[in-house]
Parts: structure tokens; C-alpha cells; sequence
């Protein structure tokens, strides 16, 4: 979009901010990675890539906090407890730090933000507290925070120069001095009665070695170097007295123990520097070979955080039997792609990248992820190993006939089957007609993605950077194949977004080379829309995404902005198909819709209003014709973690709008639900409205155009609307005045000609 329709954009958010903070959002975040840990004596609070959780140790109970609390949607890089202000403090990788009172209320320190330093040194790595002041070891340096007045203090830098940034790892305090460990430049302290600390000159080096973690224990200090070794201090002298294989990874002291680290062990001494507790990664019965990242005692319980696997806790005398500690979710934050269907939402990790290659979507391997499923029972998570070795698993499609079969798309491997939640058949080059791409060496690589029913029950596939790069699963399981190349520029790297089926059986696809190609196997025609306005009038040939709304109209999302193909007909004229763009006035100006936006998903609710997820500005609500935009979500005035926007789904029954990110997922509980065929299910919720609610009451079970009055009990008008789709909301408000008072209010719904009548009553309680 043109930089006017944006800043109108944040004008709007500005004022929808408050109103939009009053929705109904859903969580649905992974706490597997887990980063870091704090711990007192009644709770263990355990930080994972962007979201926090507790577990109470007298009530063994987790609560969860991400951004739905207020949280960041960045990454968390350290977590700590002040046992004293009873105040939690998040540190992120992007020099953002969080407070977190006692009461759940919070509070965003940002003045490391704010700092004229690279942004990229300014992760938090480690908290030390002492007389009330806290020490954030940074990338840069340290930075004292007071937790009585809840800002920030001294900045050490410990370079010689002011572009000589030094990495502080950690801190510990010990006889009146600061100690710190460096990446590259040993240990230095500093005594805390010098008020010139600020000056690099007045810290001096304690130990020129290479060191990861220190801390002080019985009186001593005690460090981790790189070479694997523990040493403690007897005065000057430093006593090495426990060598692990592998570096630690996290160093910590709590209840006069030393929990010591690393990604295959985690070993506990006590204050005479004894093994009191051993524990290797091999112990843990997991999918994969556990990683650890920390871990910690309290009393006799042994916590321990992996990279993937969630927490554990286990005895610390006899550390054999691991129970799982963490909140149910979905295996990972990086979600790819997600399907609701019916009361199921599934979820794959991917993927590819934005040039749709799959080895460089995870640092140049190809991903290998599992499978996880949603239902009232909570996350069903089908791991890797049991999906027949599919990888870069990126799209799901349910059979529109028979719930329990379900189809996933590898963008390496084939196409994968499951049955009754189970991996039964993946399809390759030697079980169908599926095709590896056309390249040396590459013989295994079969990219597919887009996958669609068509009304006859015959499963359409598109399989990348082939000559017949359309497929069909026929509905007596045979396969046949479509020649693409006729029409297809560069057949050979042509990439495939999704595809869609409309009314009449054509095939819509869109294409990375192409723009949308569309096919119809009634008299094999084949058509495409690309860019040039004689040859389609897109705005540019990669389009990633095609949607068909309820007037048989083809959205398409290309990586620069959007296009309208009014009917989809237009498919049976002979001339050439042609879009249009959406044509929107701002401020009096003229401004095309989506103007340069990088658009990643469309998706049409049951009120056929387009829900559009974008590469870098969250997630768009426009109306049916796109000239009104209902809502703009992104990750400053809405629980969204992140603005990159990769897939969105709606469950047309609950009207529930799932947003994947690659930071981790989120839903709106909005009204996008389809239009019910009659009034006699119509229900209100909440029912009654209590006190503490703040969110809006919903109608559903609406005919679509449904007229809804709703007057207090001596019949005076407060709210009057009509119904797009099969729910509507009312923020209890008489027209958008003020708060109506508490009583009993008429709901008087009819049709749209008048057919259909009903009455239902709601109680506010103010």
C-alpha cells in the first residue's frame, strides 16, 4: 500500500486500539522450547520462545502467560524472579524488558530499546539481583535496573572504545565486587563502591580464560570456562573439580545447590562441590534425542528444560522416572500451515521460504516435523517418525466426505495420507503419478503443495517444476496427470501456490512464474491470468494465493498486491480474462487496495467479508467488496505475536479466525460464522453478562441479512443491526453512547422478509 493508505492505517488503529483490545482472542502457543527458568520456593516460572508459564509447587497446577497477558511476541532470552518484590523480569533478545507484578499487571522497560547501540547487541542474556538492583548481562555490556523505582540505572560499558562493544554473559556478586563473564575477554570485576564503573578503565581483569557462567556458592566463586570445566576459588587459586563433554549451556545456584548444564547432562552439587545428582539426556523418553537448555532443583524435585520437548521434573535422588511439566500446545511457534475442519484444527511446520525452496527454511536443511491436531481434548501431536519420512510438510486438506482422511502436502517428499489421525500411505514418483522436479540430482525432490476436492470427491494436486504439473487422485484411488507446460513460462522453475475448485470444476492455481493458471477437464481447456494488461492485468506473474467468495468472484493475493476477477465464468468466454484492482478513496485521494502489499493468505468468512494475511503488516478484515476495512491486527495494537502472517483459516460453525504466524498462533472469536438455513437455533452468549466481562455479546445462529433489534425491557431501541452472516455482536452499548444499565433486553430477530421471527432475552448485571 502507498505510505498515505498506511499512515491512514495507523491513525486507525489509534483509535480502534481500545475496542479492539476489548475482542475475544485465543491462544495457541508451543511452551516445548524452553530458554530459561526462575524459581522461589512455591513456584517455578519457565520462560519458552515468546510466552512464559508457572507451575505452583503446592497446588501442581500451570497457568500460561504470552501475549494475550501482554507479553511481546519476540523472543524471551532470560527470566527472572525477585523473590523479594515478588516481581517477575523477562528480558528479550531485542533489549526489551518486561515486568511482571504480583497481581498480573505489567510493565514494558524499554530504555535499552532506546539505546544508540546495533540493534542486533542488545539481547539480554542473564539477570543477577542484589540490594534491589538487578544486573542485565547484555551483548553489549551490563545495565542496572531498580526494581523499587522500576528504572534503569548505570550502564557499564567494558570495551575500551565506544564502538568496542564487549558480550557479558553473566554476573555474579561476591565480597562487595562485580564479577562478569565475557564472551572473549575473560573475567572482570568490579568493586560495587567505585561510582565510576561506567569507566571501562575501573574494572580489571580477574581471569584472562575463556568463560560461559559464573556464580557464587558457600563463599566461593565458582565458573564455567569453554573447555567444558568447572572451577571454583579457594582465595586466588582456582580449583577445577568437574569436566563435562560437552560446554554448559546454563549455570545457576539456588537453595545452596550448583545446577551445572549442558546439552547431554545436568549434574547438582552441594556446597562442598559433590555430585549429589546426575541426570544425561539419554534418560528422558522422548521423540527425539532430548537437548538441554537448563534446568534447576527445588527441595528434592529435579526441573529440567529441553530444546524441543517441553520440561521435565524428575526426583533429584533418583532421577529415573521424568514427568512432563509443560502446557498443552501445539509442537512448535513456527507454524506453516494450518486447516479448521468441523471441531479440528491442524497444524504442519513447513515449509519453504519466500522463493519456495525448502533447504533454506531452516538453516539449508530441510525441515522434519511432525504433525499436531486440535480438538476439545486438547493437542493430539503426531511426531516425525511416524509420518512414512515426509518432510516440509505445508498444507493439509480434509476429505469434504469422510472426516477422518486427511491429506498433507510435502513440498519434498510427495503427498502424505492419514487415516483415523494415523499415517497409512505417502505418495511418491513409484506409487502414483506424483513427479520429482526436473534437475540433476534432485531424484527424491517432489514438491508438492496446493491440494483441493473437487464436488465429485477427486482430489486435484499441484506438483511444481514439472512439464504436468496439475494431478488428480480419482475416486477409485488411480492417478492421472495434466500437462501444464503448454501455457507455463519456465515450466522447470515454476512454483505452485494454492489451488481452488469453483462451481463450474475449474481448477484455479497460483503460480510463481505464471501468475493464476486455471484448467478445466470438460474439453481440456487451459487459461491463464498474468502480468501486462492484455494479459490479465496482474500486478506481477508470482501470485501466491487464490479465494473464491460467495459471488463467484477469484481474490488473488500476489507478492505486490491484489487483484479481482469479477466471475469466474469468465473462465468459458473465449477473450481473455482480465482482473481488476480494488479502487478505495483515502482522505479524498484515490488509493488501490493492498497497493504493494505482499500478500501470504485470503480467506472468506460465512458474512463473505475477505480475511487477507500479509508478509510484514499482520492481518487485514475487509468488507465483501473490499471497500471498508474492518479491522487491521498486527502486533502493536493486538495480541499477534508477529507480523508475518502465514496462513489463516476460519471455522465457519464458531466463527473462530486462526491466525499462524512464524512466532506462533493466535484466534479471533469474532462473528465470522455462515448463515444458519432457520431461527430456531439462535442463542446469545455470554448469558448473562457479569461484572467482570469486557468483551461483546454475540448472536449467532442467524440467517444471513437476519434484522436484529435488541431494546430494553420497556422497549426503548439501544441496538439495531443486520446480520452478515450468522452472527452478530453488541458491545451492550446504547449506539455506541454509553454503558447500558443492568436489566433484562429484548432480542427481536427477524428474516429478511419478515418469514422467520424470534425473541430471546439477555441479562446485564452491571
Amino acid at each position: 500500500m502507498k505510505k498515505s493508505f498506511l499512515l491512514l492505517l495507523v491513525l486507525f488503529e489509534s483509535s480502534a486500539l481500545f475496542s479492539q483490545n476489548n475482542l475475544s482472542w485465543g491462544g495457541y502457543f508451543s511452551y516445548n522450547a524452553i530458554k530459561d527458568l526462575t524459581e522461589s520456593p512455591v513456584k517455578l516460572t519457565v520462560a519458552s520462545e515468546n510466552a512464559l508459564f508457572t507451575k505452583n509447587l503446592i497446588k501442581n497446577d500451570l497457568t500460561t502467560i504470552n501475549t494475550l497477558n501482554g507479553l511481546s511476541g519476540q523472543p524471551i532470552s532470560a527470566i527472572y524472579y525477585s523473590e523479594t518484590f515478588k516481581k517477575t523480569v523477562v528480558g528479550y533478545e531485542s533489549g526489551l524488558v518486561i515486568i511482571i507484578n504480583a497481581d498480573g499487571s505489567m510493565f514494558n522497560a524499554i530504555g535499552i530499546l532506546q539505546k544508540q547501540i546495533p540493534a542486533n547487541i542488545k539481547k539480554i542474556n542473564h539477570f543477577y539481583e542484589n540490594n534491589g538492583i538487578v544486573y542485565l548481562s547484555c551483548n553489549f555490556g551490563i545495565v542496572q535496573f531498580n526494581l523499587t523505582t522500576l528504572e534503569f540505572g548505570d550502564t557499564y560499558f567494558l570495551g575500551s572504545s565506544v564502538s568496542d562493544y564487549i558480550e557479558t554473559l553473566q554476573t555474579t556478586v561476591f565480597n562487595n565486587a562485580i564479577y562478569a563473564v565475557t564472551r572473549n575477554n575473560g573475567i572482570k570485576k568490579g568493586l560495587l563502591s567505585n561510582p565510576n564503573l561506567n569507566d571501562y578503565s575501573q574494572w580489571q581483569v580477574f581471569d584472562s580464560g575463556y568463560w560461559n557462567g559464573i556464580a557464587t556458592l558457600n563463599n566461593q566463586l565458582v565458573a564455567a570456562n569453554n573447555s567444558n570445566t568447572l572451577y571454583h576459588w579457594t582465595g586466588t587459586f582456582a580449583s577445577a573439580f568437574y569436566s563435562f563433554t560437552d560446554t554448559t549451556v546454563d549455570f545457576r545456584v539456588y537453595q545452596n545447590r550448583l545446577i551445572a548444564t549442558s546439552p547431554t547432562k545436568i549434574v547438582v552439587f552441594n556446597n562442598q562441590f559433590n555430585t549429589v545428582a546426575t541426570v544425561t539426556n539419554t534418560a528422558l523418553q522422548t521423540p527425539s534425542v532430548a537437548v538441554f537448555t537448563c534446568a534447576t532443583q527445588i527441595e528434592n524435585t529435579l526441573y529440567v528444560g529441553t530444546l524441543e520437548n517441553g520440561l521435565f521434573a524428575t526426583s533429584a535422588t533418583n532421577p529415573t522416572t521424568f514427568y512432563n511439566s509443560t502446557p498443552d500446545g501445539p509442537a512448535r511457534n513456527a507454524l506453516f500451515g494450518i486447516k479448521a475442519s468441523g471441531a479440528a484444527l491442524w497444524a504442519v511446520y513447513g515449509g519453504y521460504s519466500g522463493d519456495y525452496n525448502p533447504y533454506t527454511y531452516n538453516s539449508f536443511n530441510v525441515n522434519s516435523y511432525g504433525i499436531s491436531k486440535y480438538t476439545a481434548n486438547g493437542w493430539l501431536t503426531i511426531p516425525y517418525n511416524q509420518v512414512l519420512g515426509a518432510k516440509a510438510l505445508t498444507k493439509i486438506t480434509v476429505n469434504p466426505n469422510n472426516a477422518n482422511q486427511v491429506y498433507v502436502s510435502s513440498f519434498f517428499s510427495g503427498l502424505l495420507k492419514l487415516d483415523n489421525d494415523v499415517p497409512t500411505l505417502l505418495y511418491k514418483n513409484d506409487n502414483s503419478t506424483l513427479e520429482s522436479m526436473v534437475a540433476p540430482n534432485l531424484a527424491d525432490n517432489i514438491r508438492i503443495n496446493g491440494s483441493a476436492f473437487d464436488k465429485s470427491g477427486n482430489l486435484w494436486v499441484t506438483n511444481s517444476r514439472v512439464k504436468k504439473g496439475l494431478k488428480v487422485l480419482k475416486t477409485n484411488n488411480t492417478w492421472q496427470s495434466v500437462a501444464l507446460d503448454g501455457v507455463l513460462e519456465a515450466y522447470a522453475d515454476n512454483d505452485y501456490g494454492n489451488i481452488v475448485v469453483d462451481k463450474n470444476g475449474t481448477k484455479w492455481m497460483a503460480t510463481s512464474k505464471n501468475g493464476v493458471v486455471a484448467y478445466n477437464e470438460n474439453g481440456a481447456v487451459l487459461k491463464k491470468i498474468t502480468m501486462g494488461s492484455d494479459l490479465g492485468n496482474l500486478p506481477v506473474k508470482d501470485a501466491r494465493v487464490v479465494a473464491l467468495d460467495t459471488k463467484n468472484q477469484l481474490w488473488i493475493g500476489t507478492i505486490t498486491g491484489l487483484r479481482v476477477l469479477t466471475s469466474v465464468d469468465s473462465f468459458l468466454s473465449s477473450e481473455q480474462m482480465t482482473t481488476k484492482s480494488i479502487i478505495i478513496l483515502e482522505a479524498g485521494l484515490a488509493q488501490e487496495l493492498f497497493y504493494e502489499q505482499s500478500i501470504t493468505d485470503i480467506v472468506v468468512d460465512g458474512a463473505n467479508r475477505k480475511w487477507v494475511g500479509t508478509a510484514d503488516s499482520g492481518v487485514f478484515l475487509v468488507s465483501s467488496d473490499g471497500q471498508e476495512t474492518v479491522y487491521h491486527f498486527t502486533s502493536t495494537n493486538s495480541p499477534l505475536p508477529s507480523n508475518t502472517i502465514l496462513d489463516v483459516e476460519v471455522n465457519s460453525e464458531t466463527g473462530e479466525v486462526y491466525f499462524a504466524t512464524d512466532k506462533g498462533m493466535i484466534s479471533f472469536k469474532g462473528t465470522s460464522t455462515k448463515g444458519a438455513e432457520d431461527l430456531s437455533n439462535v442463542y446469545v452468549y455470554p448469558n448473562p453478562v457479569r461484572p467482570e466481562f469486557s468483551g461483546t455479546v454475540k448472536v449467532s445462529g442467524l440467517l444471513d441479512k437476519a434484522v436484529v433489534k435488541i431494546t430494553d425491557i420497556e422497549g426503548n431501541l439501544v441496538y439495531e443491526t443486520t446480520a452478515q452472516g450468522g452472527t452478530i455482536e453488541w458491545d451492550t452499548t446504547a449506539f455506541g453512547n454509553y454503558k447500558v444499565a443492568s436489566g433484562v433486553y429484548m432480542v427481536f430477530i427477524s428474516s429478511q422478509d419478515g418469514a422467520e421471527t424470534k425473541v430471546k432475552k439477555i441479562m446485564i448485571i452491571r
